[in-house]
């Protein structure tokens, strides 16, 4: 009978944004002791809260050029773009949660943390950069919030307004592809027509719905309330 091997969430998340990178080569993730040398103030950095809550980070040296040359001349597409698919991969093999906006920043407070592990993102045995990830656990053993309790947290926030987004589809391009666009062009989107629009709050998933036109304005019209297990998934 085999033995289940469980795998570190932080070398599942390292290997995934390994993958994602975009780079000519192929890349490695490689956990690596110590502090790895520097500079981190232009690192891209974003925060995981979940099932598995984490703080990420990659410092990819020349990555605008590794993605395509023209990027640092282009209004449309920055570093936080390109290096975007690689933390959302990496906040993909931590379970359920949101994954909030990424930025450009300082992460060194975040790479000599003791707590963090830093993976260097290697090719040809030499470092194309580096990847940091601190994991926060949840708590475990916590006692359980009463539903009493958890409406009238709620009703404190009642007045706070957030982004309700609706989406007809999604399509994935390179670099070069979307600074090639011009008046005219036409994207073809992974939903067929007459499909259900996806409606986000937050960018979290939480209805389905068909659009509607509402004194010449675009609206949508809810055909189905998603629980929270079916968002999250």
């Amino acid at each position: 009978m085999k033995k289940s091997t469980v795998i570190d969430p932080r070398d599942a998340a390292a290997e995934a944004v390994a993958r994602l990178l975009p780079s000519t080569a192929i890349l490695e993730a490689i956990a690596i002791q110590g502090v790895p040398t520097g500079p981190f103030d232009t690192a891209v950095l974003a925060s995981f809260v979940g099932e598995t809550s984490a703080d990420l980070a990659i410092v990819f040296l020349d990555p605008i050029e590794t993605a395509d040359a023209s990027v640092a001349d282009s209004q449309l597409v920055s570093v936080v773009d390109v290096l975007r698919p690689a933390l959302d991969a990496a906040a993909g093999t931590l379970g359920s949660g949101v994954l909030g906006d990424s930025r450009v920043d300082d992460a060194t407070a975040l790479f000599t943390d003791p707590a963090t592990e830093i993976f260097a993102l290697s090719t040809g045995g030499s470092a194309a950069g580096w990847f940091a990830i601190r994991v926060r656990e949840n708590l475990a053993g916590a006692t359980p919030i009463s539903q009493e309790s958890l409406v009238n947290n709620l009703s404190r926030i009642n007045n706070v307004e957030m982004a309700l987004t609706v989406e007809i589809g999604r399509t994935r391009m390179s670099v070069r592809d979307v600074l090639g666009l011009e008046p005219g062009a036409v994207i073809e989107l992974d939903r067929s027509a007459g499909a259900p629009a996806d409606v986000l709050l937050n960018g979290r998933l939480i209805a389905h719905g068909e659009i509607v036109v509402v004194d010449q304005d675009y609206a949508v019209r809810i055909t189905q309330i998603l629980d929270v297990a079916e968002g999250l998934g």
